[in-house]
């Protein structure tokens, strides 16, 4: 299965990569790497075959792809999966479920669609993130793998003879 979104370290900057060593390094279909040589920009070194592609240019071209995927958010807006498009929450609230070290998950509905939205924030910049939206501080529920308490009604006495 194909990674949603591709890191670009991955690929090293003095190496030569063949089409079939793109497909593996990155997880996708070899068509889906002859695609991008052919229609999206991912420039070969020449146009002999195999088809070879520098490091650097490789590196490049995956950089490129993700900054053109990003959708920032304007202060008051969260992004909303169903609409694909920066939102603000319905009804002006939302929901902030503390984690460890102040950082945690800020929950809202959208208020188009009313799709859940999530977004990690801190909690120190809740104000900034969503300034006109009234934020309701939630702790969070415990794991289920968290250790138990022992019994209290163990015979201990019992169990050792």
């Amino acid at each position: 299965m194909a990674r949603t979104r591709l890191n670009p370290s991955l690929a090293k900057i003095h190496i030569t990569y063949t089409v079939d060593e793109i497909a593996r390094l990155f997880a996708v279909h070899r068509n889906t790497v002859r695609a991008w040589i052919k229609h999206h920009g991912l420039q070969p070194i020449d146009g002999g075959r195999p088809i070879l592609v520098k490091g650097d240019a490789l590196r490049a071209f995956v950089e490129e792809r993700r900054r053109k995927a990003k959708r920032p958010c304007s202060p008051g807006h969260l992004y909303c999966f169903g609409c694909h498009a920066p939102r603000k929450p319905a009804l002006g609230m939302a929901d902030f479920v503390v984690g460890a070290y102040g950082a945690g998950r800020l929950s809202a509905l959208c208020e188009t669609c009313g799709t859940a939205m999530h977004r990690r924030a801190v909690r120190t910049a809740l104000a900034s993130i969503l300034p006109d939206a009234e934020v309701r501080i939630v702790k969070a529920e415990p794991h289920l793998k968290e250790p138990s308490l022992p019994s209290s009604t163990c015979d201990l006495e019992r169990l050792e003879s």
